[in-house]
């Protein structure tokens, strides 16, 4: 019997677990010669893997020629010797691209794009609060405050940068525009945002952008953008891509929205523009530590919209999991090629 093994198995976090249904659709689409098994073992995952593994999943993985989890460690995939395909339920690849697996003729998919749109709507979310001033009307009413003189002002966002108080007509930069960063584009397009983006590899420009550059117009897209968002993925080359100088360029009063990874940052430059005002402020949902230290300044700063890298979670993204897997457990039985292929040598 061939043998696919799915670990994805979080009780108390049904984000983390997969859905019986799920499970019984994957059983569906498999031809008879598979035996499958869900390793029903609690894990604590990470945005990009697990933090210790079982061993019970040592001893299921050993003959699997199929399997499914967040991330594969490196124990792991040293212990599934007839391994040939890895799928991973999250999105970023970081983690579990170790020598071996590089070196490695395993296929490698991922889930890059099942969680665009719930990022999307996350990052127009933070747009939003910005550009109404939302977040100085929290802090009046933790202070049960009436702000509306001071809300009305000249000096308030809703005259000020960003945006003066109203989305359309704003510009947005977008550094990294594949999945994610094309359903944030499509959003701000739609509600009049001037949009603008940079990716590795530039080709046609999609009908919602009003420019696509490659990396090296980074600076310019700094100075012209209200909003900048970071959609890209973590790479050797995308890692401190916004240090001290980069944000520096950036437009001032201009707000940045981190829905990549923390590393992408020099969080202490950041700290450093928030307070200093050059920045109005940062929407992050990811660190590079997490937890984010209950001491670190950004905590603090009450310009900064801090969201615990949860910008994925949709009740939705199952359906589209599922989806994924089952056209590609097709593929795989044809001998196609697979939806989601990651590019072991650009780590994405």
């Amino acid at each position: 019997m061939r043998r696919f093994v799915i670990w994805m198995y979080a009780p108390d976090t049904p984000h983390w677990s997969m859905p019986e249904w799920s499970f019984e659709r994957i059983r569906g689409a498999l031809d008879p010669e598979w035996e499958i098994e869900s390793v029903r073992v609690a894990l604590e995952a990470t945005g990009d893997g697990v933090r210790v593994t079982p061993p019970e999943l040592l001893q299921a993985v050993a003959d699997a020629e199929v399997y499914c989890g967040w991330g594969i460690r490196r124990d792991v995939f040293l212990a599934a010797r007839k391994l040939r395909w890895f799928h991973s339920g999250a999105a970023g690849a970081r983690n579990s691209l170790f020598e071996e697996m590089r070196e490695s003729d395993v296929i490698f998919t991922n889930s890059a794009g099942m969680y665009a749109d719930s990022l999307a709507d996350h990052a127009m979310a933070g747009i939003l609060y910005f550009v109404r001033g939302l977040d100085l009307a929290v802090r009046a009413q933790r202070e049960r405050e009436w702000v509306q003189s001071a809300l009305n002002s000249p000096r308030s966002p809703l005259h000020a940068a960003p945006a003066a108080g109203e989305v359309a007509g704003a510009s947005l930069g977008i550094i990294g525009y594949g999945g994610i960063g094309s359903a944030l584009g499509r959003r701000a397009h739609a509600v009049g945002m001037r949009v603008q983006a940079i990716r590795r590899t530039v080709g046609p420009k999609p009908p919602e952008l009003d420019r696509l550059d490659a990396p090296d117009r980074l600076p310019e897209l700094l100075a012209s953008s209200d909003f900048v968002a970071l959609t890209a993925p973590e790479t050797p080359e995308t890692k401190g891509l916004l240090g001290a100088a980069e944000l520096a360029r950036m437009k001032p009063g201009a707000v940045l929205i981190n829905l990549a990874r923390g590393t992408l940052v020099d969080e202490a430059a950041l700290v450093r523009a928030l307070e200093g005002g050059h920045l109005r402020g940062a929407m992050l949902d990811v660190f590079r530590m997490e937890p984010l230290p209950s001491r670190h300044p950004l905590w603090g700063l009450e310009n900064v919209l801090i969201t615990p890298h949860v910008g994925g979670t949709s009740a939705r993204f199952w359906e589209r999991e599922t989806d994924l897997i089952v056209r590609n457990i097709s593929r795989y039985q044809r001998g196609d090629p697979l939806e989601n292929r990651v590019d072991k040598a650009r780590g994405y």
